[in-house]
């Protein structure tokens, strides 16, 4: 049996949906709570409203701090990785290791994985994420400190907003995996549900 819980956040209504062993699905931030549970009633044929176990409530106060612009870990919420392909499973451990404010290209991403061949897989596996925020998708760009692409509603202005509420701006990247931007200031800052 899969629950979901809906909650406001600074930038709208975002959800979270949990198993027997953990998270299975969140959603980004909603103008409503309507549109919100649609997404998931959506994504799943057999979805209730429940009480958020501990872990769940946890996740969800990360998550407003987050989306305050405080500087929030989410590594250790638990998620049922097991329902994704292995690959995507590594590349999400990756994603997962990156803190708010900073980023990691694609091709970082695959050159981890072994081979640097690999970055239009690694977005594919991104563009599948089933737990954006929580397995921080919006964190990876592409080279030369451009966006990249993001498949969730609002795309690549959803991510700009993100990375500009976390305090990351696009800027030529120094060489390293993970980088703070210098400056979130000069950043364009997007409607979310554009």
């Amino acid at each position: 049996m899969i629950h979901y819980t809906l909650f406001e956040t600074a930038i709208g209504w975002a959800g979270l949906a949990w198993g027997e062993q953990g998270l299975v699905a969140a959603q980004l931030p909603d103008a409503t709570p309507e549109i919100a549970r649609r997404h998931f009633q959506r994504r799943f044929a057999q979805i209730t409203p429940g009480e958020p176990p501990a872990y769940v409530r946890v996740a969800i106060a990360r998550i407003c701090a987050l989306l305050q612009g405080e500087p929030a870990d989410l590594r250790d919420v638990p998620i049922e990785i097991g329902r994704v392909p292995q690959f995507n499973a590594r590349v999400y451990q990756i994603v997962r290791s990156v803190p708010p404010g900073q980023t990691i290209t694609y091709g970082e991403i695959a050159q981890q994985l072994g081979d640097r061949r690999l970055a239009r897989e690694v977005g594919a596996a991104l563009g599948q994420n089933p737990w954006p925020i929580v397995v921080p998708c919006h964190r990876v760009t592409a080279a030369g400190g451009k966006p990249g692409g993001f498949s969730a509603r609002g795309g690549v202005g959803a991510k700009l907003q993100l990375l500009t509420i976390e305090g990351a701006a696009f800027v030529q990247p120094a060489p390293g995996a993970h980088r703070r931007r210098k400056s979130a200031a000069d950043a364009p800052q997007p409607d979310l549900f554009g």
